[in-house]
């Protein structure tokens, strides 16, 4: 069974930081490209950031360059999103995905909460 467990969201300042934790199994993890998804309340689901399994590339989208950083643990099918300087409108679930491609998720976690409060 393939399984995506995101964990370390919660409740942080403007400024604050999070480390996300996703813990994958079922599947070949370092075979697969592994990425972020957030969806704020009301908004639709947007990409994050995602890094590949062949290289390592990494690839951000603008509101979070310089602030988040992705990371992969291919030893202990482990990813990470390390977010800095959060800001209210980084607000939303997120959710790590595992994938062909940065914009083909296949396999989708469950999601966990972000709240930045201003």
């Amino acid at each position: 069974e393939v399984q995506l467990q995101a964990s370390g969201g919660g409740l942080v300042q403007t400024g604050g930081s999070l480390r996300l934790s996703c813990a994958a199994s079922g599947f070949t993890f370092d075979d697969y490209v592994v990425g972020w998804f957030r969806q704020a309340p009301g908004k639709e689901r947007e990409g994050v950031s995602c890094m590949t399994s062949t290289d390592g590339t990494t690839y951000y989208k603008d509101f979070v360059k310089g602030r988040f950083t992705i990371s992969r643990d291919n030893a202990n099918n482990t990813m990470y999103l390390q977010m800095n300087n959060l800001k209210p409108e980084d607000t939303a679930v997120y959710y790590c995905t595992a994938g062909p491609s940065c914009n083909g998720a296949e396999f989708w976690g469950q999601g966990t909460l972000v709240t930045v409060s201003s």
